[in-house]
């Protein structure tokens, strides 16, 4: 029987060791919380949530994702209708940097992603905020990690749940949403 010397086992655990460490180490971007915020957890699921609706500026280009709450509520008329959202409702915007569809060259598609911003409808929660929280999660691609947006970012992100508060005050009487449900 032919014995494995010492030093080889013990090299051949720490390989393992540093490659499962290495696996370890990669984020799970559920972990990633805004301080003082919105955690990314809470809005697990959203890949799969229904489409809202798309929207493309000069720099990204996003699609408006809701999860079945406020789904519900966009059918039924909210925010045109003077209804507001209800506690529950949750929405995904995922930013992309534009390019080329190289088969269809007259259309951009999604390229790098950008960022993902979220914001959930809970009263008493943000009762400060017109009831709903907000966070915005920017995407690293050479680290493939998500961190919270900062004040240097643009448009600047607070360190709180209310950092979307400021921009969507123009919208108040919609119930702080900007988004129209595209019709299908």
């Amino acid at each position: 029987m032919k014995r494995t010397p010492l030093f080889m086992t013990m090299a051949g655990a720490v390989s393992l060791a540093v490659a499962s460490g290495i696996a370890l180490a990669a984020q799970d971007k559920y972990t990633v919380k805004v301080p003082g915020g919105l955690a990314f957890s809470e809005f697990k699921g959203y890949e799969s949530w229904q489409v809202v609706a798309t929207s493309q500026n000069d720099k990204l280009a996003a699609v408006i994702l809701a999860n079945p709450v406020m789904i519900k509520a966009f059918q039924a008329g909210a925010p045109g209708n003077g209804k507001t959202f209800p506690d529950g409702s949750k929405m995904a915007k995922i930013h992309w940097t534009p390019k080329k569809n190289s088969y269809f060259p007259d259309t951009t598609i999604p390229g790098a992603l950008h960022d993902v911003d979220f914001m959930v409808k809970s009263s008493k929660r943000f009762a400060d905020s017109g009831g709903w929280g907000w966070a915005v999660f920017k995407y690293d691609a050479a680290s493939e990690t998500f961190s919270p947006g900062t004040t240097a970012d643009q448009p600047p992100q607070g360190n709180d749940a209310k950092c979307g508060f400021s921009c969507h005050t123009t919208v108040k009487a919609r119930d702080y949403v900007f988004t129209d449900y595209g019709k299908r």
